[in-house]
């Protein structure tokens, strides 16, 4: 039996799952555990912990993480991402990169983010997925997240889209991010593109 950790650069497409289930047929083991949900679209950083490794799993969740997101303003869809259906859309034509520098920074620190509706929390036992795509929805309780720093460094004005880096505890959306940097802005926001640059000190 293999005992270790091992860095997967997960691809788009995978969820976390059939990533350690890919392992498991290539390593011919059962014993292994992955440290930490991404996104099936997101891509980058997933530790991988094998065999005795496991142990540590959910010590290296707990690590906090960074992001480098795609937003795109002006825009909403029911899963605060570019893959949702679009449920509403505002003018943006008179923001600017200084305007949204400032909004984003100003998440900067502990704050109460609502978890969307499309994740894999559980309430009473069933994943928020599940019953969004039963076409349900549930009061979702606020939970204390911190964001340690947060860098917006490319925004195009014409095409309300940018690129941002955000250094964060565990359990935080960027998505969700996304989502409330619009309501700051007076608008709608969404993210088109999600990597994890870091994770549980892997890089």
């Amino acid at each position: 039996m293999i005992h270790g950790v091992i860095n997967i650069h997960k691809e788009k497409g995978y969820t976390s799952h059939d990533v350690v289930a890919k392992l498991r047929g290539i390593v011919g083991q059962k014993k292994i555990g992955h440290t930490g949900t991404l996104d099936p679209d997101a891509t980058g950083v997933l530790p991988v912990c094998l065999g005795r490794a496991t142990k540590v799993c959910d010590l290296l969740t707990e690590k906090d993480k960074t992001y480098e997101a795609l937003l795109l303003l002006g825009v909403e869809t029911d899963t605060q991402d570019t893959s949702g259906t679009v449920l509403k859309q505002g003018d943006t034509s008179a923001l600017v990169v200084n305007e949204v520098e400032q909004a984003i920074l100003s998440f900067v620190g502990e704050y109460d983010q609502t978890p969307p509706m499309y994740s894999a929390l559980k309430v009473n036992g069933k994943k928020l997925y599940e019953l969004a795509r039963e076409g349900k929805t549930v009061d979702v309780e606020p939970r204390k997240i911190t964001v340690y720093s947060i860098s917006l460094y490319d925004f195009d004005e014409k095409s309300q889209s940018g690129v941002f880096s955000v250094s964060c505890s565990k359990g935080t959306y960027i998505r969700t991010i996304c989502h409330d940097l619009g309501l700051k802005l007076g608008t709608f926001g969404v993210m088109s593109a999600l990597t994890r640059t870091s994770a549980a000190g892997f890089n």
